[in-house]
């Protein structure tokens, strides 16, 4: 019966590519595991190097990786860690890329490239302080959390008191002034919630700090306006008075002057009731 005699040499030959495929796979990545291992300290640099120019931020990690671990000291273990940094900043692993930056700060303060790992380190914060569903939601991020705004705004300032002349520095001011405001909304959300619950004398404390340590943001009008309907529902009625003038005299288009009474407009209470939702 040669059909059933046929049968296992069949199978075989359906099987005998994969084998050979499977051998191969293995000896590809067996070759490559020796290629990282026996490469030179400026071939791997070179391959890290290209991978990141491609985008393949991954497979440059993985090269970094190899040259720090089998070259730990000289110029190019250096700038194999910041690059490091920077290819796991790029590959959205934001904790990885934090602690090998601030790793390079702590260990080489006053190597030639440390402002650039400043820089580095505000760029990885500032991206935390929103996260990708509160982009997607279109939520304000100055609704949640504010410590990563605030050690982003630290390491920018650092950059800036450290090394003012750097080609990083003014975009680090542009970045610390859209921080700022981001801090002074996020107090002024709570100035609105203490307003919205009676809390009056707290609601008046926050827009106080804001009106102090956030002058020139956009969130000052709307802080005077809380101070004022503050004041005015505590019965300082002169101090109400006086706060209200000054709103006038800066923001005179404000809509707290047209109808203090409707000012702020609150959502529904279902609108409320959900909580990842902003007002703003």
């Amino acid at each position: 019966m040669p059909f059933r005699r046929s049968a296992p040499l069949l199978k075989f030959a359906f099987l005998l590519p994969l084998l050979l495929a499977v051998g191969a796979c293995s000896l590809f990545h067996h070759g490559k595991r020796d290629t990282l291992n026996t490469m030179t300290v400026e071939q791997l640099y070179q391959r890290a190097h290209e991978l990141s120019q491609n985008s393949n931020w991954g497979q440059a990690e993985t090269v970094y990786q190899k040259l720090i671990s089998r070259f730990p000291y000289g110029a190019y273990n250096e700038q194999s860690q910041i690059e490091l940094a920077y290819a796991q900043y790029k590959d959205d692993k934001f904790e990885d890329a934090y602690s090998t930056i601030n790793e390079f700060i702590k260990t080489y303060p006053t190597q030639k490239h440390v402002a650039y790992a400043y820089y580095l380190r505000g760029l990885i914060n500032f991206d935390r302080t929103e996260t990708g569903m509160q982009k997607l939601a279109k939520i304000s991020p100055s609704r949640f959390d504010q410590g990563y705004v605030l050690q982003s705004f630290d390491d920018f300032n650092t950059l800036i008191a450290r090394f003012p002349n750097t080609p990083y520095a003014a975009d680090a001011r542009q970045r610390m002034i859209y921080l700022r405001n981001q801090l002074a909304r996020s107090e002024l959300n709570v100035a609105e919630y203490y307003l919205q619950r009676k809390a009056y004398i707290a609601s008046a404390d926050r827009a106080k700090y804001i009106i102090e340590h956030y002058q020139r943001s956009p969130e000052s009008a709307d802080a005077l306006a809380v101070l004022a309907k503050s004041y005015h529902l505590l019965g300082q009625q002169k101090l109400a008075d006086q706060t209200t003038q000054v709103l006038k005299l800066n923001y005179p288009d404000h809509p707290y002057l047209r109808n203090p009474k409707r000012w702020p407009k609150h959502h529904s209470w279902p609108w409320r009731l959900i909580p990842l939702t902003s007002a703003h």
